[in-house]
């Protein structure tokens, strides 16, 4: 895949670019794998905003991701390689020998035509998935379990992988995208090979619309505000704040810890991302 640039017609397409569609091989998806998706904007169950500037986009049909790779001992053909608006990487439709169909994230290399499936016994092939405890040190994998059969949760978009760099017992320990190093059970499925799309990451966005169409909506620099909406506002002339940055409710945002519930996760780390 490519970066695919447009002639500067206009003041914002000459920064605009998108990823080429080379790689895909149909513009419609699988219908009885879809559904509506409801538009949340950034908003909780009591209809609060939880999350700021959210909101608005383009409307999008959710694909239903097989993200456990349950179905396993049965080999699938890979009928199309389609793109998805709820992700930054591609997704891959697979047709089963049984007939079933499902939508996986799809790796780099992966082609219409070939055949992957998913298990204890099967080959190191880039789109077989099986329990990280079987793949040999050193293999690239993504869509990684956290907890045997929960369905991968790390590793899924656009050009990511994570490295199995060594067993111990019934644990495995792995390299993630961020440096960090932490140990999983053998028993976690994940799918081998990286994900595609790495282009993703170099696309420029162009103009302000096209953030509209993504559901971002503007920011608002709490500086260039009244006192009354934010602690850094008001000041004669412009000001830098005044005071270390803090949000709009006064909780400062640079180096402060709000982390409450570390020990669920923490212990399984070996080494953090932040040295």
């Amino acid at each position: 895949m490519a970066i695919k640039k447009y002639k500067p017609v206009t003041p914002s397409r000459r920064f605009f670019s998108v990823v080429s569609s080379g790689d895909l091989s149909t513009d419609k998806p699988y219908k009885p794998l879809t559904e509506g998706k409801k538009r949340i904007s950034g908003r909780n169950n009591k209809g609060r905003i939880t999350l700021r500037r959210r909101g608005g986009g383009a409307k999008k049909l959710y694909r239903k991701i097989d993200f456990k790779r349950n179905k396993r001992d049965i080999e699938a053909k890979v009928e199309t390689i389609e793109y998805d608006p709820n992700r930054s990487c591609r997704v891959a439709l697979l047709c089963y020998m049984d007939g079933e169909r499902r939508y996986i994230l799809a790796p780099d290399t992966l082609k219409v035509g070939d055949r992957v499936s998913a298990g204890g016994g099967i080959r190191v092939v880039v789109g077989n998935a099986m329990p990280i405890g079987k793949m040999p040190v050193g293999i690239i994998v993504h869509n990684v379990e956290l907890y045997p059969g929960k369905g991968g949760q790390i590793a899924r978009s656009a050009g990511t992988f994570i490295q199995l760099i060594g067993k111990e017992g019934k644990n495995c320990f792995i390299k993630l995208p961020s440096g960090e190093t932490r140990t999983i059970n053998e028993r976690c499925y994940a799918t081998i090979g990286q994900l595609g799309n790495q282009d993703h990451l170099n696309i420029s966005l162009g103009k302000a619309g096209r953030s509209r169409w993504l559901g971002r909506r503007p920011k608002v620099r709490g500086v260039a505000m009244n006192p009354v909406d934010h602690p850094h506002g008001g000041g004669e002339g412009r000001s830098s704040g005044g005071r270390h940055p803090v949000t709009p409710w006064g909780v400062p945002t640079k180096g402060y810890k709000t982390r409450k519930k570390k020990k669920p996760s923490d212990r399984y780390i070996i080494s953090k991302r932040s040295k």
